[in-house]
């Protein structure tokens, strides 16, 4: 530890590029480390049972954010924006007025983010952007109406449009640069925002989701690509996902923005386990957070994803599991039992001790509401009953190397391989099926968003087995049920392979496609990816291409050794925005050694 302490002083060791949202490098992303590590001592020193430190030490189980754990608070919510917006709200330091225009609702809305940012240790998301926003575009517009002087009735409403237009378009940039800018948890960090949005066909809030998309295709002060909000558009037949439905031009724009700006992604509200909940209410769609994570199913209330989210999760390390099981498949089995029970002992061992918490502790998250029916509670009242309205997820890494240990191959290149992956998977979702129903609270299955996760566990494992080939001999396991990043797969066989896993991971899940070259040239191929997702029920994907900026001469597109256009070669005057882990985006200077191993090993995919 004390090694550790003087590696981070020195800003020489590689948890100070765990996070490429964080600046480890900085006093206060060094002081976030000093902290992070002290309080993953006092965790394990405190509140962890032996059975759950010995299964960490062996490398089989990873408790995420447990430097977090010691504070008793919960990772993620999606946010009722509308609701606050609609009364006002207090961030403990005054009262916030309802706002009267779109560009005040918009910096309300960022301010929302970023006090809510430290209640939890997770993201922050809406998941009704449009709906929750047209309300204000309505409002914008009726101002200018009512202060028009136009001599016609068709002059002054049209007028009053323009207007609306503008500012709406600025209220969005505003939020875009403030998504990039503001900082949270004492300035360490920038608030993890998703924004979900596609399906509102009002005129205001199509107004809102083109504005924003204009805005995001435009970029940063500078041209930047936005790092932040992660943004998720709803395809939704009916509405969005067909010629002729009232929201296809914004289809088309979403998919024209995200070949030019890595983002939004797109989640798929017509798969069998996404529409199972859709009641026509927009409250009812599902929504993600960019990072892949998905709250629906509820036993103590409604199933929305409105007012909640995850409550914390663990990940399961099925190489080491595969690796330990000698080759026989009953051995894997019987060790992934008792893993996976154990983890579910872990989760609740967390969730018990984050209800002992008190309302007071989290002032924002629970007397402005922010967790549904948090205004409820006096500042003394215990969580417990509001909590179990959360989830509480176990999560897996490296199914394609747990499969090669076992079969010689990985579930991209044999049909035999692939049905033993699902039935590891289906093995685990049952486990949590199970425990839902024996404990009576929301078990999950989480695809393992696993930026940092995936050079920790293979590193720890090389030690002990040393080089396997097309295993350990590289420096990260493959994300999830991902198939690896070097497979040679076209683009159809990896949507087509990855489906059913978004079925059984009710707790999150992602697939992305990448590609070579300029995307922006080729929207048309574009929608057709984001389409055949669709077609084969996949819950929500990305699509990964290369974003090159010269900050030279401002040129974008491919760069190779130099700029095509000013002849620029100083690598640090070239920002190259890749994706990280199929979510959070970023320039590849700030990643750690496994992603920027992971990411030169991508195989472009192809038709």
């Amino acid at each position: 530890m004390i090694e550790t302490l003087q590696a981070i002083s020195e800003n020489c060791c590689e948890e100070g590029k765990e996070n490429a949202n964080v600046d480890g490098g900085t006093p206060l992303g060094k002081l976030g480390q000093f902290a992070s590590l002290t309080a993953k001592w006092y965790t394990d020193e405190h509140l962890l049972t032996e059975e759950v430190r010995n299964a960490e030490k062996e490398n089989l189980i990873y408790i995420h954010d447990k430097d977090f754990y010691p504070t008793g608070s919960t990772t993620c919510c999606q946010i009722p924006l509308g609701k606050l917006l609609k009364r006002g709200f207090n961030t403990g330091h005054g009262s916030i007025r309802p706002p009267k225009t779109i560009e005040t609702a918009l910096s309300l809305a960022s301010i929302i983010l970023q006090a809510n940012q430290n209640m939890q240790h997770g993201g922050q998301a809406f998941p009704c952007f449009d709906y929750d926003l047209a309300p204000y575009v309505r409002k914008t517009y009726e101002s200018y109406y009512d202060s028009s002087f136009s001599e016609t009735e068709e002059e002054r409403e049209k007028l009053a449009w323009e207007k609306t237009e503008k500012a709406t378009y600025q209220g969005c940039e505003a939020f875009i640069h403030n998504a990039n800018s503001m900082h949270s948890r004492g300035g360490g960090q920038i608030p993890f925002v998703s924004i979900n949005y596609g399906t509102d066909t009002s005129k205001e809030g199509r107004l809102l989701m083109k504005q924003l998309l204009l805005a995001t295709q435009a970029g940063l002060g500078n041209g930047e690509t936005p790092i932040f909000p992660i943004q998720i558009f709803k395809v939704k037949d009916g509405v969005s996902g067909k010629e002729g439905d009232p929201n296809y031009d914004l289809f088309q724009l979403a998919v024209e923005t995200t070949s030019k700006r890595l983002f939004p992604n797109f989640s798929f509200l017509d798969s069998a386990f996404n529409k199972q909940f859709d009641t026509g209410d927009p409250e009812s769609e599902v929504a993600y957070m960019g990072c892949r994570t998905r709250v629906m199913g509820n036993i103590h209330g409604d199933e929305t994803s409105i007012g909640r989210g995850n409550l914390s999760f663990t990940s399961v390390n099925l190489v080491k599991i595969a690796l330990q099981s000698e080759g026989f498949l009953s051995n894997f089995f019987a060790k992934l039992e008792k893993v996976s029970d154990l983890v579910v002992r872990q989760l609740l061992e967390r969730f018990r001790f984050q209800c002992e918490r008190r309302a007071e502790e989290f002032p924002f998250l629970y007397s402005q509401g922010i967790w549904r029916d948090g205004e409820e509670l006096s500042a003394n009242s215990s969580v417990a009953e509001l909590l179990k309205q959360g989830t509480l997820s176990l999560g897996f890494i490296g199914l394609a190397e747990a499969l090669l240990v076992l079969t010689g191959k990985h579930h991209g290149e044999c049909e035999e391989t692939w049905e033993l992956g699902q039935k590891i998977v289906s093995f685990l979702r049952k486990k949590m099926d199970d425990a839902t129903a024996e404990f009576g609270l929301n078990f999950s299955l989480l695809a393992t968003p696993a930026e940092g996760l995936s050079g920790k566990f293979i590193k720890r494992d090389r030690e002990h087995f040393g080089e396997i080939d097309h295993v350990t001999d590289k420096s990260f396991y493959t994300n999830s049920f991902h198939v690896p990043v070097q497979s040679t797969i076209s683009i159809g066989e990896k949507i087509r392979r990855e489906a059913p896993f978004h079925t059984l991971c009710n707790a999150g899940h992602i697939t992305y496609i990448e590609l070579d070259g300029n995307a922006s040239a080729n929207p048309t191929a574009m929608m057709q990816i984001v389409k055949l997702m669709k077609q084969h029920g996949l819950g929500y994907g990305s699509i990964n291409h290369p974003v090159d900026r010269c900050k030279t001469c401002g040129f974008h597109g491919m760069i190779g050794e130099s700029c095509p256009q000013c002849g620029e070669k100083d690598a640090s005057n070239i920002e190259r925005i890749r994706r990280i882990t199929g979510y959070l985006v970023g320039d590849l200077k700030r990643w750690n050694k496994a992603k920027k191993e992971e990411e030169q090993k991508r195989v472009k995919h192809r038709w």
